[in-house]
């Protein structure tokens, strides 16, 4: 799907499009802390098996986003416009293209928004097969959208806005019709109750910190691009942000089934499962990102030439350290969704969101000291080591996580299973080229040894055991 849009729009309007979606997500803040919160209590409640509570819980949601939409609309349709038209570099005679687009993206953040506690839902009741199927159903909306923009007679960056706010709203009312017909919570009535209202808010406020925090390391610093490298730099970063992308939904979709059993355990107090969870939750997280993402990392120029054939300056880079960065924050994601569990997130986000900020000034003055773009992502990996050991500290006063278990059990394991993949195929390089059959010998290598290390080493005995039985009812299931 990248390539045929990449294809059908012009590296100007790819860029455009990147980063009028910036300018819309800088004020996701609120939003995203807000959906952390519908997700946690949801989840919460179904794990305490308290029903009452829960229908009361998704209906104050549903009141929660539509008030947010309306505060949202009127920020975006004020300053982000404004913004958007003094002071975002915008090639010459596209930025009518580009308001366009930005009213489509308003509307398609609006139409996401209100989904939130639907999708929270699902999840909460770990059914992914519905994720999966309308998630195939997504994707090939999105790429008949790619055949689609070449033959329309209109501006093919405005027509590519518009079509795919009208995906946003199909796949809205797919998983909203599911979600009725399935879950009894979900029949929606109207529902004001204060006492969960000012919960709910007081966990989205201090949970604002870490999504204010990921904002600024990710659309501050393109932001940040722009203005000091221009569009070029930022046409880089977007398909570095594609292949990032592409590799970590393995891992998003992982995480996915397994963030409502870390909830749902706390709540019922199974402190022993928790654990389990969160180290086998880390692990599997990383190796599965590893084992994507290395054949990419070393063969990142052929790829890019098969792919795209011309790209611009910095790409190889930003791709390899955007996988890099990627790889060090997976390990955390089990750890934030136990953090979340307890409600009691004050000190942890002041502290870890805290330093996420300092990404931001860290690359700007990079910036400003004639760093290269790259600077920013040495910064973000500085700031994900300090925040890594910091939550170790934290989520064991605050759950009782054996921070020696951690280290022994998932951080020891990963060093060593990286080391032993990463080395044969440094050798590799030395001897190879760029061809066709490098690239499978690469790949191949790869495949192997980053296989054999995480099934040997990566895992124990009782992960080996369970990671056979649950590829062996897939493919049974595909079998049938």
């Amino acid at each position: 799907t990248s390539w045929c849009i990449l294809g059908a729009l012009v590296v100007d309007d790819f860029v455009i499009y990147s980063v009028v979606v910036v300018v819309v997500a800088m004020f996701s803040m609120l939003s995203g802390s807000l959906s952390a919160a519908i997700s946690r209590f949801i989840t919460f409640e179904l794990g305490k098996k308290n029903y009452e509570r829960l229908h009361k819980v998704f209906c104050t949601s549903i009141n929660v986003q539509l008030i947010l939409i309306l505060i949202l609309f009127v920020l975006l349709e004020t300053v982000g416009v404004w913004f958007l038209n003094y002071k975002m570099v915008i090639p010459e005679g596209r930025l009518s293209a580009a308001n366009w687009v930005f009213q489509f993206s308003i509307i398609t953040f609006a139409v996401n928004l209100y989904s939130v506690p639907y999708n929270a839902a699902i999840v909460a009741h770990e059914k992914m097969s519905a994720f999966a199927y309308i998630s195939i159903i997504e994707v090939s909306a999105k790429l008949l959208v790619a055949f689609l923009i070449l033959k329309n007679p209109f501006d093919r960056l405005v027509f590519y806005g518009m079509l795919l706010l009208i995906i946003g709203l199909i796949i809205r009312y797919i998983y909203g019709n599911y979600c009725i017909r399935h879950f009894d919570e979900c029949k929606y009535r109207f529902v004001w109750d204060k006492s969960l209202l000012k919960e709910m808010f007081a966990f989205a406020g201090w949970n604002f910190f870490g999504a204010g925090s990921w904002q600024l390391m990710n659309q501050g610093v393109n932001l940040l691009m722009n203005m000091f490298f221009g569009v070029t730099v930022n046409a880089a970063r977007g398909i570095a942000v594609q292949v990032d992308t592409s590799v970590l939904q393995f891992v998003n979709n992982f995480t996915m089934a397994v963030n409502p059993q870390i909830t749902k355990s706390y709540a019922s107090g199974d402190k022993g499962y928790l654990y389990s969870l969160m180290f086998r939750g880390s692990k599997f997280s990383y190796f599965l990102i590893m084992f994507f993402a290395l054949p990419i990392m070393f063969q990142t120029e052929f790829i890019l030439d098969i792919w795209l054939k011309h790209y611009p300056e910095h790409t190889v880079s930003f791709i390899r350290l955007a996988l890099i960065v990627s790889m060090l924050h997976v390990i955390s994601n089990t750890m934030v969704t136990a953090m979340l569990a307890t409600g009691n997130i004050k000190k942890y986000q002041i502290i870890v969101g805290g330093l996420g900020m300092l990404v931001f000034p860290l690359a700007m003055i990079a910036f400003y000291l004639g760093c290269p773009p790259e600077a920013a992502y040495y910064s973000t990996l500085t700031v994900f080591v300090l925040q890594l050991l910091i939550r170790l500290k934290l989520l064991n006063q605050m759950v009782g996580m054996p921070i020696g278990g951690f280290l022994k059990n998932v951080l020891l394991k990963i060093l060593v299973v990286t080391a032993i993949s990463i080395l044969p195929l440094i050798v590799l390089l030395h001897f190879l080229g760029e061809g066709w059959m490098d690239f499978i010998i690469v790949c191949s290598t790869s495949v192997i040894i980053s296989l054999v290390t995480i099934s040997f080493i990566g895992l124990t005995s009782s992960e080996r055991e369970f990671v056979i039985k649950e590829i062996s009812k897939v493919y049974k299931k595909v079998k049938k």
